[in-house]
């Protein structure tokens, strides 16, 4: 007997614990009855291996730390050096799996080897757990947040530490392999660091960071759960099909940890430090600077002194410090394309075909009442809120079907709301909305402008200021983030190609789709499901015969196709011709007949 069939429970065993826990939870209602254990061959225990141990999957990762930061300058507001921070050491992190695994190091790797697990300093709504959400998406692992106020020394809401690895396991939809490569966030971290006195809550606090120091660096996790009869359940139906006791593990050392917190002291605690030793600030700065301003200067030592372990400090060698929002740092939150709070509130009105358009004063507005809460960008979710709530109740019973927000609106809603009920039809409000629209395709042409070199890499097409144009109008005209529409963009461009290709193979005609011509296509996909098969057929229809006939009189096989040939087939095939009587007069007739259109079917 294997050392790990010795540790496992014997089936009866189990069986036993959940009847007994069965009849302690429901009396003698509920019964377990055994499952037979089938006899089977040497064949079905390798077919039922083969399918509990997949090939282990390598990571797909090749990210640069310059490539991650720009993605993430799309969509988070200020917090430079935080940016550059979680960049440069999450790449770090997954190019060195990737190169361990591609070059077959020793798995275990270098005694005493350090993982890039990070702590977030910063005040609450800066975009800490938004970050880590956009990174981990970026990267393609799984993601799994916890608090670290729910923790105690012996579990969380019935569970233990390792709760959060089989959570990943989970969010891997069970692919064990991709799990091992997830992110692990955990808030609220500044919650379970003990005080001066060692009494009471602390002692439990100390608990929770030892608790934590194993699986930060490295250990197996037991999938199973002890005590619990689901997992025990699980346990029986696997040996009942294979005969085997075997446990699933996952192990931690390349998942990252990365733990966040407003640590309020703490400020205080590093300016103390500063000024008493001299350092950096000096002693002319002990009257005027806020505590905030000193979070950039945090060592361990700090950590340490606010309450931490030292080993638990030595777990978390990258410290990434978040800046307060500023009432301008909100109004560009807003003001961002890719932001999820107004393109939330969009789908909000969606959801009744209601479409919604935010004036720029307004916004403004927004910004400034936000920041006067102090709650970061939280505070422009609890405004937005409050402002259009009663819009929200009112309008779906209406026929209204476009709401302007304007600085009016987030000021007096009420009045407004009741102006547009009054005379739902006046034409101001539709000269309004449009107003609205055409500045909102405005700033999203500027946005394109000023992030072009980003957003080229990003979609892998040309941004031609035809496809700016077109960019902006599908923006205006739906509810999706604008990496949202570039990408759907990018997907009909790529599929509009392949019709050009199919097109050749049908026909044995070479055409080019002019890019102003693919922009024309890529609108009316946006429009109808149909869309490009309609097209395949009118450019069979309008094209093939006229491009046929002039590639047997001449050879030419190769044309391009503009936006003005869709629009007008018959002019364009008219100065096609003259232009090849001009450059080829010795092909007579060609095919200058005035009919153009392919022969009658009938």
């Amino acid at each position: 007997m294997t050392e790990e069939e010795k540790t496992l429970p014997d089936a009866k065993e189990i069986e036993k614990e959940i009847g007994e826990f069965l009849s302690e939870k429901f009396g003698g209602r509920v019964k377990l009855i055994s499952p037979v254990v089938l006899p089977h061959d040497a064949s079905f225990d390798k077919e039922e291996e083969k399918e509990e141990d997949p090939p282990k999957k390598k990571i797909n990762f090749s990210l640069k730390p310059e490539e991650l930061e720009a993605y993430l300058d799309q969509y988070i507001i200020k917090q430079d050096l935080a940016k550059a921070i979680l960049a440069t050491k999450i790449c770090t992190h997954f190019n060195r799996i990737k190169h361990a695994e591609s070059s077959g190091e020793d798995s275990k790797g270098p005694v005493g080897q350090i993982k890039n697990n990070i702590l977030m300093i910063g005040p609450t709504g800066v975009g800490k757990t938004y970050i880590i959400r956009l990174i981990a998406d970026k990267i393609g692992v799984p993601f799994v947040k916890g608090d670290a106020t729910k923790f105690s020394e012996t579990g969380y809401v019935g569970g233990d530490v390792e709760d959060l690895i089989r959570d990943l396991v989970q969010e891997a939809d069970d692919d064990i392999d991709l799990a091992q490569y997830g992110i692990i966030y955990i808030d609220e971290i500044d919650k379970i660091a003990s005080s001066t006195n060692l009494i009471g809550p602390d002692v439990s606090r100390t608990g929770v960071q030892r608790a934590l120091l194993k699986p930060m660096e490295e250990t197996d996790v037991d999938l199973k759960v002890p005590h619990d009869p689901i997992s025990m359940l699980e346990e029986i139906e696997r040996y009942r099909k294979t005969g085997k006791k075997k446990k699933r593990m996952v192990n931690t050392k390349s998942i990252l940890f990365v733990m966040s917190g407003a640590f309020n002291e703490l400020g205080e605690l590093i300016k103390k430090r500063v000024v008493d030793q001299g350092i950096g600030f000096g002693a002319s700065v002990t009257s005027k600077a806020a505590g905030d301003d000193y979070l950039k200067h945090v060592k361990p030592e700090d950590l340490i002194k606010f309450g931490f372990e030292t080993e638990f400090v030595g777990r978390l060698p990258v410290v990434s410090v978040f800046e307060q929002l500023s009432e301008d740092d909100l109004y560009a939150i807003l003001r961002n394309p890719n932001n999820p709070v107004i393109v939330s509130k969009k789908l909000d009105f969606q959801a009744y075909d209601i479409r919604v358009k935010f004036d720029d004063r307004a916004l403004r507005s927004l910004a400034r009442l936000a920041h006067s809460e102090q709650t970061g960008a939280r505070g422009l979710v609890s405004i937005i809120e409050k402002v259009l709530l009663q819009f929200e109740k009112r309008l779906p019973s209406t026929h209204i079907k476009k709401l302007s927000v304007t600085q009016e609106v987030v000021e007096n809603p009420e009045s407004v709301l009741e102006e547009i009920l009054l005379s739902p039809d006046d034409p101001k409000w539709t000269h309004l909305y449009d107003k609205l629209v055409q500045d909102e395709k405005a700033l999203i042409r500027e946005y394109i402008r000023n992030n072009q070199t980003v957003l080229a890499e990003k979609s892998e097409i040309p941004l031609t200021p035809s496809r700016t144009a077109l960019i902006a109008d599908i923006y205006a005209m739906g509810t999706s983030e604008m990496n949202a529409v570039i990408e759907k963009i990018t997907t009909y461009y790529d599929q509009i190609k392949k019709v050009e290709a199919y097109f050749y193979k049908t026909h044995d005609l070479n055409i080019r789709l002019h890019d102003d011509a693919i922009d024309v296509i890529i609108l009316q996909m946006f429009s109808s499901p149909t869309a490009l098969g309609d097209f395949y057929k009118e450019l069979t229809t309008n094209f093939e015969y006229g491009f046929r006939l002039i590639r047997d009189r001449i050879g030419q096989n190769s044309f391009e196709v503009t936006k003005e040939a869709l629009d007008n087939p018959e002019e364009f095939f008219n100065e096609l011709v003259k232009k090849i009587y001009a450059e080829h007069p010795e092909s007579q007739r060609g095919p200058a007949s005035s009919d153009h259109s392919p022969p009658d079917q009938g």
